[in-house]
């Protein structure tokens, strides 16, 4: 069986492109089962599922920690917030960019709410900083939001999907955001009606959530991408379900809820990490148990 796991589409979100090491790593670690004490507890492999390595007994894992790889090196060259890739919109333009979660082909549209899109009640839509300048509409090339002028038009994103479709017998996908502390499947282009698979998707996720509570606490909500958040079209979470057939998948925003944003301090790397692998175990356990 396959799982496949993105990072940070967003440029800004470092959280989940750390995290997506993390997981990498745990994977192929073998904690000490009787590890020498410390004092911080994030210091040592205390919180790491100790037999995490075992899943690789069930599961092929395919890790894509950056998928927006030219977007990431910006954030740390030039622009911390930044959000989409880099690529040119068209001739002439000085605009940048698209939104590389708006342009999957499941339900694409080359337009964007403005009245969903400029929710700034949602955590995913803020920002910890003032540098940035107001945002356009979703269909203006400068938005935040551009879907690009017809879907897969950005290699990474294109990549991503031709790469998915070669690999045999998927059955998870999990795509790492930030921030709000939320575990959602589909769907996120309409809120009027839910999956064939849902209630297995929200039985894997309540577990999934109540097993990353574990090591710290965290708290977690489940539900729909459009309930959580609104409608959004061409989410790589629909077009993994829809067109590519993972019955499991979902987008889970990491840590935390507001107080650090997208600028999580590095302290707290390890602990999103640890949590984020009891969330894996978990749903990796519950999806070889029920798809056997």
């Amino acid at each position: 069986m396959g799982f496949v796991i993105t990072g940070a589409q967003h440029a800004r979100e470092w959280i989940a492109t750390a995290t997506g090491l993390y997981l990498t790593h745990a994977l192929v670690a073998h904690p000490n089962p009787h590890p020498i004490p410390n004092t911080n507890a994030t210091d040592d492999l205390n919180h790491i599922p100790t037999n995490l390595h075992t899943l690789l007994d069930k599961f092929d894992f395919y890790v894509i920690p950056v998928p927006n790889p030219d977007g990431y090196d910006y954030t740390w060259e030039s622009d911390r917030f930044w959000y989409k890739n880099r690529m040119k919109t068209g001739a002439g333009s000085k605009c940048v960019g698209v939104d590389m979660n708006r342009h999957c082909g499941y339900k694409w549209r080359p337009t964007v709410s403005l009245t969903a899109s400029l929710n700034a009640s949602n955590p995913n839509q803020t920002q910890k900083s003032h540098r940035q300048s107001p945002n356009p509409p979703g269909d203006h090339p400068c938005s935040h939001w551009y879907p690009g002028s017809r879907p897969f038009q950005a290699p990474e994103v294109n990549h991503i999907a031709s790469f998915v479709e070669t690999l045999p017998n998927l059955k998870a996908f999990v795509d790492l955001r930030s921030y709000g502390q939320m575990l959602s499947s589909p769907f996120s282009f309409t809120c009027s009606r839910l999956p064939n698979d849902a209630e297995n998707q929200l039985e894997a996720a309540l577990g999934a959530v109540s097993a990353l509570r574990k090591p710290y606490g965290t708290m977690f909500n489940t539900g729909s991408l459009c309930s959580m958040f609104y409608r959004a079209h061409g989410n790589i979470v629909d077009w993994m379900y829809k067109s590519a057939g993972i019955k499991y998948s979902y987008a889970a925003h990491l840590r935390d809820t507001g107080t650090y944003g997208f600028a999580l301090p590095p302290h707290l790397i390890r602990p999103v990490g640890e949590e984020t692998a009891h969330m894996i175990e978990y749903l990796a356990n519950f999806i070889a148990h029920i798809e056997k």
